[in-house]
């Protein structure tokens, strides 16, 4: 079942703090920083929260921008992003400014603590979701975010403890950590994240970028000794890759591939398929890299998604996509199908990347799919 893209989203002192333990919440971050989180939140589907950061802070949780939210109305989505929390026991605030600003909520909880929440009366902009008798699956959650309420991106903002869950059962894709130059020193504060043992060792930078007087660091979880682990964007945008391969022109003497370039976070900057337009011998990643600014500085931190291994030779250019990869600085692949020797033996473009330090991601399960184009060629 597939995932959203799982965003945690958090502000620390440089003693690793959340939060004092004053009666007042602790701003750790810069105007300038409020307003870029306002943007990330324009940009998902969906914002979750815990029910302690409801309680603690009294958030609303919205798109404060009237013209982000308009951006947002004109693209067809909802003009403020889902608002979801999380709740065991059910014990909620129906008096939270969460309920009462913004669109559509939804409250994920036990079967007992469902009991409760309806107890509350929160209106029908209020969904309740009962999973699981006696503790939440985090797993469960995200599949029923994703297949049911139709969430791609999810942004966390907390609390610390889901910042944790999520980290620890390798669900989340993407930390962007704000830093902010003071320390806490409370040993009775709350820090951002808890106990061990968590999956993966060292996180990949994305990312780093000075906003007023507080640094933002973007991180990507990995597994020792393996790269990055594929994930619920992964899988969507590979399988968009493979729906592109339909769209080319039929050929007796090359393969049908589609290919899609994605941002680290995750915007689409371009995609392509063999054969586009008026060029009978254009690559997918040939034609999709033709798309973008070679001077685009996201490029080093993109993704390629290609339903075919990106070819090591070729006959009709001088360059083999393997090596547009490179030039254009892209560190990371993910492909569903090795290429066969029907046409060139012996190729391998993914040794060809992985020897240039590029991490490459084969997802076999989708090799199917990026077949379904060339079956005329298979048989």
């Amino acid at each position: 079942m597939p995932h959203p893209y799982v965003l945690l989203s958090a502000a620390v002192s440089l003693d690793g703090y959340l939060d004092d333990t004053g009666p007042e919440r602790l701003l750790l971050s810069s105007p300038a920083d409020f307003d870029r989180v306002d943007e990330v939140r324009a940009s998902v589907d969906a914002i979750l929260v815990g029910a302690g950061t409801i309680r603690a802070d009294n958030p609303r949780l919205l798109v404060n921008s009237a013209s982000r939210r308009a951006v947002r109305v004109a693209a067809g989505q909802p003009e403020y992003p889902l608002k979801v929390t999380v709740s065991g026991s059910g014990d909620l605030d129906a008096a939270a400014k969460f309920w009462h600003t913004g669109g559509e909520k939804v409250v994920y909880t036990t079967e007992k603590g469902a009991e409760r929440v309806r107890a509350l009366g929160l209106g029908p902009a209020t969904d309740v979701v009962a999973l699981g008798g006696v503790e939440l699956d985090w797993r469960l959650l995200l599949e029923h975010l994703g297949e049911v309420r139709g969430v791609r991106r999810l942004m966390v903002e907390g609390g610390g403890r889901i910042h944790t869950q999520l980290l620890r059962q390798g669900l989340a894709d993407e930390l962007q950590l704000v830093l902010a130059p003071l320390f806490v020193g409370d040993p009775g504060a709350p820090r951002l994240f808890g106990a061990g043992p968590y999956q993966g060792g060292r996180l990949r930078l994305m990312e780093t970028r000075p906003i007023g007087d507080v640094v933002l660091m973007r991180y990507e979880p990995t597994a020792p000794g393996v790269g990055h682990l594929p994930s619920a964007a992964d899988r969507h945008w590979l399988g968009l890759a493979c729906s592109l391969a339909a769209q080319c022109p039929p050929s007796r003497t090359a393969f049908s591939v589609g290919a899609v370039v994605v941002a680290a976070d995750g915007t689409e900057l371009a995609r392509g398929y063999s054969r586009e337009g008026d060029d009978p011998v254009v690559h997918a990643e040939e034609a999709a890299l033709a798309k973008i600014d070679a001077g685009d500085a996201r490029l080093a931190s993109a993704t390629v998604y290609s339903s075919l291994e990106p070819c090591a030779r070729r006959a009709s250019r001088p360059a083999p996509c393997a090596q547009l990869i490179l030039s254009a600085g892209v560190r990371r692949v993910v492909t569903a199908w090795r290429e066969p020797d029907t046409f060139v033996q012996g190729a391998d473009g993914t040794g060809v990347l992985s020897g240039a330090g590029v991490d490459v991601v084969v997802l076999g399960e989708y090799e199917g799919l990026a077949k379904g184009a060339n079956l005329h060629l298979l048989r």
